[in-house]
């Protein structure tokens, strides 16, 4: 019998005994004549009067049956409604009534022999009820519970039984369709891996010479950057199968779990080798065990499987065809002992791609897109440096679904705009309706961004600004476009950035002589970007080329609750104090003073915003290339 056929015959079965009991139920409970409770008295009572037609007595109850009309009908309940509808009204009235204890049976007989009563004995025994509800009854639910548990903890209806069954997913040949192909500004990653796919494929090429592959590959890289992607290009690529399992579904509440499923599935991926086991988020169980020891309430589970892991890279030869690929956003929190040779001993990074890589990827996730003539792919890569590939995807995605909802047949730049303005700053909220005040606010401050970033000579170049609220907290957005991708920042350039970020906090200032709450996320990113400064990069006069402060490595033991250690005195941490302040109110001078100088650019530009709501384009450029005395005019 095929096993989908005997699980539904197994399923029929069940739903069949349950059908049983509950037409029992109801037989019992709605159509069975209730019996009437009467006390021993009343009993007497109505076998004098005759209306009593035929008794059953046992040792501890009289049980039988009325003469019509001995007894008032009872309130009509559930039952007695689905009796009467059923035609069963108007039959005899049954009774009980509980015997008096000690009081021999020899006058209640002549008693009703005198009155004609039909009566009969009856040894009643509770011995099968008291088996099936005292026994057999909780028993079959307890076992019933336990089934349904391990069902649920096995992974399906044929591992009732399997805890420590590997719940890795396993894409044969047939199922992997992604190449290298489907793979785009990772060239670096791609390149290193192209010499794991050659050795899955021609693997004697290698142990001709004595060369051993790799046994772990770990991809390294910021989230969405395509490290799953390359994975599965890599078997596609090789033409073998593809185990995919995460790392958080090794952990378990059971110690010992986790580390029996990490055997199974190498004992499975031995089974099928040549092949690749990938393992999604790596630290959700290889976190470091640094400093863990001596604290209760360690996770014993997770190191167990972790362990295990490391005990099973140990153990098998990669010479079989077996590789391990892994990849982590976080590779500072990892146990020192994964990235020791012999293990994960081949890093790879898989970064954010350049202009270039992002304009192929947008190609890629284009295919499946009808774009409109004239659309510029490499433009939208130049709008979105920093973005990933999982980023890029989402906005082919959403200017596809903006298309559609405004009824076009292809996909425009002007979607592919608005679809990066939503990733970047979220949806507009148009229903947020502003007071003409904080209209105004936002429309100087916005500009005065603007403006600064017009004046300052490193600063990217303003693409639009806008004072249509977005996402949660943004009431309006000044967008900069990058010339280029930039890897390194010179102390001027940062500095720059830090008087953009100050420009709509001091336009405020200058319109209206106080600031409000809307600069508070400029000032926290001014901040933290000046910290750096003095902290990490080196860039204070005072300090010298030091860096103070916690690594990745060390913010992390922080963030986890061990203590670390800080790494400069109270004296020290007082002048990094004074350095960012310095920093911040050297920007700030600067800011007012550019601001100072183009007081008429800046109210003339507020009221265009406030009119427009949106500036981008030519207007934009020629308001803020400076056309002063035309615009002084239109002021007067």
């Amino acid at each position: 019998m095929k096993p989908q056929l005997k699980q539904r015959t197994q399923f029929s079965l069940v739903y069949l005994i349950i059908a049983f009991i509950v037409l029992l139920m109801v037989q019992s409970w709605l159509l069975a004549p209730r019996a009437v409770e009467i006390p021993m008295s009343r009993f007497l009572q109505l076998v004098r009067e005759d209306k009593v037609e035929k008794v059953s007595l046992t040792d501890k109850e009289i049980r039988g049956v009325l003469k019509p009309g001995a007894l008032p009908a009872p309130a009509a309940g559930p039952g007695e409604r689905v009796r009467q509808l059923l035609g069963s009204e108007g039959g005899p009235t049954v009774f009980t009534t509980t015997r008096i204890p000690g009081v021999e049976d020899s006058a209640l007989v002549k008693e009703l022999e005198q009155h004609h009563v039909e009566f009969s004995g009856k040894i009643e025994t509770t011995l099968l009820r008291d088996l099936i509800f005292g026994w057999v009854l909780p028993l079959g639910v307890m076992v019933a519970i336990w089934f349904f548990l391990m069902r649920r903890m096995g992974g399906g209806a044929t591992q009732a039984l399997s805890f420590g069954r590997s719940k890795a997913k396993i894409y044969d040949r047939k199922e992997l369709k992604t190449t290298f192909a489907d793979v785009a500004g990772v060239d670096e990653a791609t390149a290193e891996l192209v010499e794991v796919v050659d050795f899955l494929r021609n693997p004697k090429k290698y142990q001709r010479l004595g060369g051993r592959i790799p046994k772990g590959v770990l991809l390294v890289g910021p989230p969405g950057t395509g490290k799953t992607l390359l994975a599965r290009a890599v078997a596609g690529e090789a033409d073998v199968p593809f185990f995919f399992m995460s790392g958080s579904e090794f952990v378990e509440m059971f110690v010992g779990v986790g580390a029996a499923r990490v055997r199974d599935l190498f004992e499975q991926a031995k089974e099928k080798a040549p092949c690749i086991i990938f393992i999604d988020e790596l630290d959700a169980i290889g976190k470091t065990r640094a400093g863990a020891v001596g604290f209760v309430g360690g996770h014993d589970e997770r190191e167990q499987t972790l362990n295990q892991l490391l005990a099973e890279m140990d153990g098998f030869d990669s010479s079989k065809g077996v590789i391990i690929m892994a990849a982590t956003n976080r590779p500072e929190v990892l146990d020192a002992a994964l990235m020791r040779a012999g293990r994960f001993d081949r890093q790879v990074v898989v970064d954010k791609p350049d202009v270039k890589g992002r304009e192929a990827i947008l190609k890629i996730h284009a295919r499946n897109v009808t774009l409109a003539p004239g659309v510029d792919l490499r433009l939208i890569a130049a709008r979105t440096p920093g973005f990933a590939g999982a980023d890029l995807a989402n906005i082919v995605n959403e200017a596809a679904l903006l298309a559609a909802r405004k009824g076009k047949d292809a996909v425009e730049t002007a979607d592919l705009e608005e679809a990066i303005d939503r990733v970047v700053a979220g949806l507009e909220k148009r229903s947020r309706v502003l007071s003409v005040k904080e209209r105004d606010i936002v429309a100087h401050h916005e500009m005065g961004h603007a403006l600064v970033a017009a004046s300052v000579e490193h600063a990217d170049p303003v693409h639009k600004v806008s004072i249509i609220p977005r996402g949660i907290a943004a009431l309006g957005m000044t967008y900069q476009r990058p010339v280029e991708d930039r890897y390194l920042l010179t102390r001027s350039e940062l500095e720059d950035r830090i008087a953009v970020m100050l420009g709509g906090r001091v336009a405020e200032e200058i319109v209206y002589g106080e600031v409000s709450t809307g600069a508070h996320n400029d000032l926290e990113r001014a901040t933290d970007l000046a910290r750096l400064m003095v902290t990490r990069y080196g860039m204070s006069e005072r300090l010298g080329p030091l860096t103070f402060g916690d690594d990745q490595r060390g913010q992390f033991l922080r963030g986890a609750g061990f203590p670390v250690e800080r790494d400069y005195s109270e004296e020290t941490a007082r002048v990094i104090d004074e350095e960012v302040r310095a920093i911040v109110e050297r920007s700030l001078a600067r800011v007012r003073g550019l601001l100072g100088a183009k007081k008429a650019v800046l109210l003339r530009g507020a009221e265009e915003l406030k009119t427009r709501e949106t500036l981008e384009g030519e207007p934009l450029r020629r308001l803020l290339a400076g056309e002063l005395e035309a615009v002084k005019e239109e002021v007067r």
